[in-house]
């Protein structure tokens, strides 16, 4: 679904490359509002400060930061616990909230290693949290700090809801993908054209449902995620009265149905949701040990202070061999609806495509 007569990423032959691909850098955004984040932003900041010191041990960090006081909150919370100053750069930037997974960049590469990057529009999930102008325009202002090409598309699209490996497979759900405040009136084959044309994805794979609690309406980072090319882990609730039961399970289904390109099985590994249900505001959360972030030797996976902490590393710690795979807070970050992987963006290794 070309949306422009110009060359669509793909027709140049660029892709969205899977997570554990080499890193340039990891992005990310400082939380800055204490009403936005419901009386929860120092503890939300505590958890930022775990991420980023983790980060920046494997490679660069550039963490956006929209005025004087979340740069200077940043920078002294940071040096206080230690953290490798030198690895961590600051960006200015207008901002209206800090999910930078969904309110960035994509960046595509091509076979000679050129990194550009895709603009999606961004309307703050379906329209829920006004305004989301400044979220709207930074992936714009990421482009001019690097120089790189930007391929704009009009269309609705947020990298939570997006998980791919080095083979073309694209896992998303249709809950978040085909809510009509997002696309109104593009259907599956559409979309499917789109992330064809604009990130190289070969195959779709639809899922089901989304966590209680979560405003995404199913962001697959929450449900899915790959480890390798071949093997998936899939957040799975036990319990047949708690009502993550369902979808979980089904997704487990259609996870143990799916073929590989060449007639496979993929490797499918349960991966254990926190036994603790958490409230903030008379509101259920939705906590998942999914929502890990894989770079440059390494995996950080969110903790929630709960039974099952110890569970969710033992089950993703073999599946990363040559990574340190790492827990960390995300007891307050979850606050907000996320985790790691919904705050953090990576930027693929290699020449940048100038504009």
């Amino acid at each position: 679904m070309s949306t422009t007569a110009d060359p669509t990423p793909a027709d140049l032959g660029f892709a969205m490359p899977p997570e554990w691909a080499p890193h340039a850098a990891t992005w990310t955004s400082w939380p800055f509002d204490d009403v936005l984040w419901e009386g929860e932003l120092e503890g939300v900041r505590r958890d930022m400060t775990g991420l980023v010191a983790k980060v920046a041990r494997f490679e660069p960090v550039i963490v956006n930061v929209r005025d004087d006081e979340a740069e200077a909150d940043a920078r002294r919370r940071l040096t206080d616990v230690g953290a490798p100053l030198h690895r961590i750069a600051f960006h200015r930037v207008p901002l209206n909230d800090a999910w930078f997974r969904d309110n960035g960049p994509i960046f595509v590469t091509d076979a000679d290693g050129r990194v550009a990057l895709t603009d999606w529009r961004f309307n703050a999930w379906g329209g829920k949290y006004a305004p989301w102008d400044d979220d709207d325009r930074a992936p714009r202002a990421v482009a001019e700090r690097l120089g790189m090409r930007r391929f704009e598309v009009p269309y609705v699209m947020e990298g939570g809801s997006l998980e791919v490996n080095g083979e073309g497979v694209c896992l998303t759900t249709g809950s978040c993908l085909l809510s009509p405040e997002r696309n109104p009136g593009l259907g599956k084959a559409a979309l499917e054209a789109l992330l064809r044309d604009h990130l190289g994805v070969r195959q779709v794979v639809w899922l089901e449902g989304s966590l209680e609690g979560d405003h995404t309406d199913g962001h697959i980072d929450t449900l899915v995620r790959f480890t390798d090319d071949r093997t998936v882990v899939c957040a799975f609730e036990p319990d047949p009265n708690d009502a993550n039961h369902a979808p979980t399970r089904r997704n487990l289904e259609i996870l143990r149905a799916l073929r590989t390109a060449d007639g496979r099985p993929y490797r499918v590994v349960p991966l254990p949701l926190p036994r603790r249900r958490r409230e903030h505001a008379g509101t259920r959360l939705p906590p998942s040990y999914a929502n890990f972030y894989i770079g440059n030797g390494f995996v950080v996976v969110p903790l929630y202070d709960d039974d099952n902490d110890a569970d969710a590393l033992a089950t993703l710690s073999p599946l990363f061999p040559g990574r340190e795979v790492l827990g960390s807070s995300a007891a307050y970050l979850v606050t907000g609806g996320g985790a790691f992987h919904c705050v953090t963006q990576q930027q693929p290794a290699g020449e940048v495509a100038e504009p």
